[in-house]
């Protein structure tokens, strides 16, 4: 038997639903949910704005023992109560070796996780500090990109789980370059990822087991045909018909 998926699949208990007129069951995504395999290595969920991906990503890390707003499990700061209830009715199937390391990473609550370490070093009077694990530079003192960058290079050790939720979020086409390298090199060291992205340049991993989160609820789909590969490839093919399109008077 392998040790990877370290995750290999979640159930949503349907019989414990009271309603599924109620949020967040009411989502599509949630209400003709059954179960989803994931990949050894990379899966990822797009789809639009509101079609419930973060949501699902969210009760995944939460019932996997992360704190809602991200970080590690062993963060347990709250800035503002907002999470579903969906964890609750969620089965985790895991693989028998645990991973190692792990992490929840937010595009939205970041802000909150690098306050929280700031202010958790701030108390401390020891060696080495908290901040040392993520590169030795307050988080607050770097751009968006460069502080998901250096998270990810000093703070991700390997064998393990990590849940990113649009890291792409602060990330130039470059930068989103740099992730799928060093996505590449703790894949390399027994490491599994479960990614929300709305970028076509992450969910180019090769390999990768896509879902498709929409009003149908949860389907496996190919890369090229994603609407986000498709939009985007078409634009850059020919951006001058798009953009015509866009621009057309209302009246015409």
């Amino acid at each position: 038997m392998e040790a990877l998926p370290y995750l290999q699949k979640v159930t949503l208990k349907r019989d414990h639903v009271f309603s599924f007129d109620t949020y967040p069951f009411s989502i599509p995504a949630v209400n003709q949910l059954f179960e989803i395999d994931f990949s050894k290595h990379v899966t990822i969920f797009v789809g639009e704005n509101g079609s419930g991906k973060s949501t699902l990503l969210e009760a995944i890390a939460i019932g996997l023992g992360f704190n809602a707003e991200g970080g590690s499990k062993n963060f347990n700061f709250q800035t503002q109560q907002s999470h579903s209830e969906l964890h609750k009715y969620l089965l985790l199937s895991k693989s028998f070796k645990r991973y190692k390391d792990g992490f929840f990473l937010r595009a939205e609550s970041f802000y909150n996780v690098a306050s929280n370490i700031d202010d958790l070093d701030l108390g401390f009077s020891g060696e080495p500090k908290l901040i040392d694990a993520y590169g030795g530079t307050s988080l607050h003192h770097q751009s968006h990109g460069e502080s998901f960058l250096a998270l990810m290079v000093n703070r991700f050790s390997g064998n393990g789980l990590y849940i990113l939720d649009e890291p792409e979020a602060a990330l130039s086409p470059s930068r989103q370059l740099a992730v799928l390298s060093r996505m590449f090199q703790l894949i390399e060291q027994n490491s599994q990822f479960i990614i929300a992205t709305h970028s076509p340049i992450l969910m180019a991993y090769p390999g990768a087991r896509i879902y498709q989160v929409g009003a149908q609820g949860i389907e496996q789909i190919n890369y090229e045909d994603t609407e986000h590969y498709q939009i985007t490839k078409a634009f850059l093919n020919n951006p001058q018909p798009m953009l015509e399109e866009l621009f057309k008077p209302e009246d015409d």
